[in-house]
């Protein structure tokens, strides 16, 4: 599963660091084979925050419906630092995606891809270490500002930060709040707001997204 690896007993010094060398390999570019799945990844944490547990499900784009899951619960090892959240939820994520028989074509994961200060959120950690294409989805803004996002159902506007367009903030349902969506890896933002609207039915957050959610805070097992 695992195309690149390096070590997780890092300071946050060398976490942000890390972070720098390996943004230069994000691709924000449409890298991706045709698409016939799609994953949810998501992060919950059990026993005080001592123990994460990832979750990943796998959906058959064309309906949604369910193909795969799976669940990894692994010792919390690195504290809770706004920017490096993917350095205490990847291990986990990793174990996950190692239980799958079928790998997903497609990641959708709980948190931000480039819409990050070093163009590095989770999208991006997990996409270049497994080089399957991915995508952030985001509840909340990390980085960057925006306007008025029109109210229909998958109007978006660009998600600005530093002069760079880094994701776009996306009405998936009329009347609802947006979220806010960037490219991890081997995507265009394009091609990402494409498969999110695909991965959308009623609610506000993909099914990718609600699957996982409801998997890793243990409502799903």
């Amino acid at each position: 599963m695992l195309v690149k690896t390096h070590s997780w007993n890092l300071s946050p010094q060398e976490a942000v660091a890390l972070q720098q060398r390996l943004a230069a390999q994000v691709i924000t570019e449409d890298r991706l084979n045709q698409v016939h799945s799609v994953a949810g990844v998501d992060v919950g944490f059990e026993n005080q925050g001592k123990i994460t547990r990832a979750a990943v499900v796998v959906l058959r784009l064309a309906d949604l419906s369910l193909v795969e899951q799976a669940v990894a619960r692994q010792p919390t090892r690195f504290p809770y630092i706004p920017g490096l959240l993917s350095f205490r939820e990847c291990p986990a994520v990793l174990a996950a995606l190692e239980k799958l028989t079928v790998m997903p074509d497609l990641l959708l994961c709980d948190g931000q891809g480039i819409a990050h200060p070093r163009r590095f959120g989770i999208a991006c950690h997990l996409g270049v270490l497994t080089d399957l294409p991915s995508i952030g989805v985001a509840k909340t803004r990390l980085v960057g500002k925006h306007g008025v996002v029109p109210d229909e159902r998958g109007s978006w506007t660009p998600l600005v930060d530093k002069g760079e367009t880094v994701g776009a903030v996306l009405r998936t349902r009329t009347g609802v709040k947006p979220i806010f969506i960037s490219a991890g890896h081997r995507i265009s933002l394009s091609s990402a707001l494409h498969y999110v609207m695909a991965c959308t039915t009623r609610y506000r957050l993909p099914e990718t997204t609600r699957a996982a959610d409801k998997l890793a805070s243990g409502s799903g097992r």
